[in-house]
């Protein structure tokens, strides 16, 4: 994820209420009547662009297909692993979607027929639509890391999808000895939210030096250099101390496999036997989106940064984390942001209209500590086959006082309260 240069507060202030005009989805021309959009997946973009849909022509006949009743939300779920915050502060319903006439079905797709323009459910019934919208999120690579697969995940557990995983990471940090190791394993980018580990890392710190002091966490990371390392590693001096270790790429930090009988973590330098390991290995577009066949080599959907279209199946959109974005990070601020982007978009074609060139806005808080967090905010625009960063965004600086970490931990607050208020209402 490329830094935005460092602004000012008064350029700052700007940002977010650009932020809040970029983000509105503009009232575009009437679509066909009852044209047929068909939204796969119900996180922060699937779900944003399903409401956006209705919102911009009511005639619409819009579904949402999800598998999971309930949504639970993977910013600030570190918070629960360090025994901060409960799951269910991060869960939300439906209901106020389907109350905006949004039809929700709560069943897995489980294949497209793309020139047919037909999706199956898992019951073995089908949908027709005019345009469908593929928001999978991500699906982790059980086959990138020796001896690490599902059943690997419930004693090593990746806790990158919040709920359960989630859970399980925080019950076993909580049983560990004091003096044990909490190991995060790290993969190379692309992945969702590339500085979430690095706020987990600092948050389970957090627990252990007040529970488990002479415990310590260790990063093992297939990167050399990260998203807002600065900041961190400041944190972490001024915080933690020697608490927290990471070992880079260069110095043997990237993990190749795993041995879960004996507990063991295999790096290309040398092995680690922690008692408490997380394991998040890469990843690659949700499955559903292989199956459509809008994957390539990468395992990621290229896209026409403008509509959103796949560059590889006609009449399919892909928005969120699945996508190739280019600048725009994988993260629920930039899904929200492309899911709207993309109803503006998919109304303006069935109306016979040619979509403007969005401006996306999108903005992320990282929490080391209770009361100490910072950000990151970006615009971006399509610039050939991608989105690119534009002039405008801005990084918390490195310099910032106690006071401004303790307002932008506030802020963070306000911003997931206002974030999952506009998506699920």
């Amino acid at each position: 994820m490329i830094s935005p240069p460092r602004a000012t507060r008064r350029q700052a202030a700007g940002l977010l209420a650009a932020s809040a005009i970029a983000l509105a989805l503009p009232h575009v021309a009437r679509a066909q009547a009852s044209a047929r959009v068909v939204v796969i997946g119900g996180g922060f973009g699937g779900a944003s662009c399903a409401r956006a849909l209705r919102k911009a022509d009511p005639r619409l006949d819009v579904t949402l297909v999800e598998t999971n009743a309930t949504f639970t939300s993977c910013p600030l779920s570190n918070e629960v692993i360090a025994g901060l915050r409960d799951l269910s502060a991060q869960q939300f319903s439906y209901s106020r979607i389907a109350a905006d006439g949004v039809r929700v079905i709560a069943q897995a797709a489980t294949a497209i027929d793309a020139q047919a323009r037909k999706v199956t459910l898992a019951d073995g019934s089908s949908l027709s639509y005019d345009r469908l919208v593929l928001s999978p999120g991500i699906d982790l690579d059980f086959t990138a890391l020796q001896g690490y697969d599902e059943a690997a995940s419930t004693k090593m557990p990746h806790a990158y999808k919040a709920g359960e995983q989630t859970l399980l990471l925080r019950r076993q940090i909580e049983a560990m000895d004091d003096g044990g190791t909490v190991a995060i394993a790290v993969p190379a980018n692309p992945m969702r939210c590339p500085p979430a580990p690095y706020e987990r890392a600092s948050l389970i710190a957090h627990y252990l030096k007040a529970r488990k002091p002479r415990s310590k966490v260790l990063i093992l990371d297939a990167k050399d250099t990260f998203s807002q390392q600065k900041l961190f590693e400041q944190a972490w001096n001024a915080l933690y101390g020697d608490m927290i270790e990471r070992i880079s790429l260069s110095q043997g930090g990237r993990v190749t496999g795993v041995e879960v009988a004996t507990g063991t973590v295999i790096t290309e330098f040398g092995n680690y036997n922690p008692q408490v390991t997380n394991i998040i290995p890469p990843q690659k577009a949700g499955r559903i989106a292989a199956l459509a066949g809008a994957t390539d080599h990468t395992g990621w959907c290229p896209i026409d940064p403008v509509t959103f279209e796949s560059r590889l199946v006609p009449d399919i959109h892909v928005i969120g984390d699945a996508c190739l974005g280019g600048g725009i990070p994988k993260s629920g601020a930039a899904a929200r942001a492309q899911g709207k982007a993309c109803a503006s978009a998919v109304v303006a074609q069935l109306a016979g209209k040619t979509p403007e060139p969005p401006s996306l806005t999108g903005i992320c808080y990282n929490t080391v500590a209770p009361g100490y967090a910072f950000s990151l905010a970006g615009v971006y625009q399509p610039k050939g086959d991608i989105f690119a960063e534009v002039e405008g965004g801005r990084t918390s600086p490195v310099d910032a006082s106690r006071e401004t970490r303790a307002k932008e931990a506030q802020d963070a607050e306000a911003w997931f309260k206002t974030l999952t208020g506009d998506i699920f209402g």
